[in-house]
């Protein structure tokens, strides 16, 4: 099972998981994020790469939880920040306790499913320092996922990975060309329009364009 939101890293993601199980589910969340034009995107990607199931589900988490991605109240920031990580201020695009939430999904389906692993696309570099994106987030829903599930305590238990913790968002770029992946089918954008188009002004539009500079690879991006 692959938490696929259609930008690059989910997307490399899944391209590594194909590559290493013989059958994929992809889990993309429908949350109340004014950038729903990226559940279209992950659409686009599960088409072209021939994942066997596309699970889209809803959680109206705008109606709860505050965050620029969710509330139209909270604008979003534009341009990268400077010091990028944990240790610096954590921005405003923060959604609280989002992936805890996905994974607990996640977890869920798994064990309904006898899925044996959930992929998770994260990384604690070239990130905007969500909490949830560390090393020490991924070992501990591992612990929580150990002791809380039937299939755990009867041996069973469900993997919880992360293949591109420690990579940056160029290295990211270079494993997915490597494998196939067609960039231009994703979107990394926090504010893009209704055609599907990147704002490229954003924090996450910025980590996408450095990335692609970097690894010096064409940017196939559309943007507004």
């Amino acid at each position: 099972m692959v938490l696929l939101s259609g930008g690059i890293d989910s997307t490399t993601t899944l391209a590594i998981a194909m590559q290493e199980v013989e059958e994929c589910v992809a889990l993309t969340f429908r949350y109340g994020q004014k950038h729903a034009m990226e559940v279209s995107s992950a659409a686009r990607v599960v088409r072209a790469m021939g994942v066997d199931t596309h699970l889209i589900v809803k959680l109206p988490l705008q109606d709860h939880v505050v965050s620029a991605l969710t509330s139209d109240s909270i604008t979003v920031p534009q341009g990268l920040k400077d010091g990028a990580g944990v240790s610096a201020s954590i921005p405003p695009t923060y959604v609280p306790a989002r992936n805890t939430i996905f994974l607990s999904y996640a977890l869920a389906v798994a064990e309904t499913t006898q899925a044996g692993r959930i992929y998770a696309g994260v990384s604690a570099v070239d990130y905007s320092g969500y909490p949830d994106c560390r090393p020490e987030f991924i070992r501990a829903f591992q612990q929580l996922a150990d002791v809380a599930t039937k299939r755990a305590a009867e041996g069973d238990r469900v993997e919880i990975l992360a293949p591109l913790q420690y990579m940056s968002k160029a290295e990211t770029i270079r494993r997915g060309g490597e494998l196939g992946v067609d960039y231009s089918l994703t979107l990394s954008c926090y504010e893009p329009d209704n055609r599907g188009r990147a704002c490229g002004s954003c924090e996450s539009c910025g980590l996408r364009r450095s990335g692609f500079a970097t690894a010096n690879v064409k940017d196939p991006t559309h943007y507004q």
